[in-house]
């Protein structure tokens, strides 16, 4: 859990990914908004495919934000070996951090053989590159969220993440579930499809246990640390 008594202003940037996916985004658009993701020293860019990889990588060279390309957006309903192609694509590319999309359907289905097949193949196919994948738990029921935690952990994925974004985003409950199924595992929590009012969601979110939150509103949420600390949703920092 995040001991926010010792993070500053500047360092809390990293727990936040900055994602940008609507469908009217253009190059002049992510270069743009690349240079704000450095700014606000996040921990990474992320957008919606592989498509913007060359750019975002050209734009974050030389810094520590980390390139994020999204495999299998949005349903996640694409064969294992076309998501396994995306991850190798988008690393070839430059990608450093990559968001998959779980298969919801084939979990309701109960086929843990398959989608345990396809998060190994993922992850074999992003190789060194950082590792997501999101349930949407909007979507699942709490043994189903525990049941696709649990897969994520095995398969060795770095992240388990709540939602696309594109849909309701999780309930607090939800995330303490994910965050109670996970402890004393190497994968950690990350929160999409914050609701407004997000900059306390979001800290709130962060202080049940999630360790990155994924918004277009990051700058936003970024910029509230203080009013957050001075109404006692986060904690003074003590250095």
């Amino acid at each position: 859990m995040i001991d926010f008594t010792k993070v500053t202003t500047k360092e809390v940037g990293k727990f936040f990914d900055y994602a940008i996916l609507p469908k009217e985004t253009t190059e002049e658009i992510i270069r743009r908004e690349c240079k704000v993701a450095v700014k606000y020293n996040v921990k990474a860019f992320c957008f919606s495919s592989s498509y913007w990889t060359p750019i975002v990588a050209e734009e974050l060279k030389g810094t520590d934000v980390m390139v994020g390309a999204g495999i299998g957006f949005p349903f996640g309903q694409q064969s294992s070996a076309v998501k396994a192609f995306e991850a190798e694509e988008a690393v070839r590319l430059g990608a450093t951090v990559l968001d998959n999309v779980m298969n919801v359907g084939a979990l309701k289905d109960k086929k843990y053989r398959e989608i345990q097949q396809e998060f190994k193949d993922y992850k074999k196919a992003a190789g060194e590159a950082m590792t997501k994948m999101i349930l949407d738990v909007n979507f699942l029921t709490d043994d189903e969220i525990v049941t696709a935690c649990k897969l994520i952990a095995e398969a060795g994925i770095d992240w388990a993440k709540s939602s696309t974004g594109q849909y309701e985003g999780p309930t607090l409950e939800q995330v303490l579930l994910m965050v109670e199924t996970l402890k004393n595992t190497d994968t950690k929590v990350k929160v999409s499809g914050v609701k407004f009012p997000r900059p306390q969601n979001a800290y709130v979110f962060l202080m049940a246990g999630a360790e990155l939150i994924g918004t277009r509103q990051a700058p936003q949420i970024i910029d509230s640390l203080e009013t957050m600390r001075k109404i006692g949703i986060i904690p003074e920092y003590k250095g």
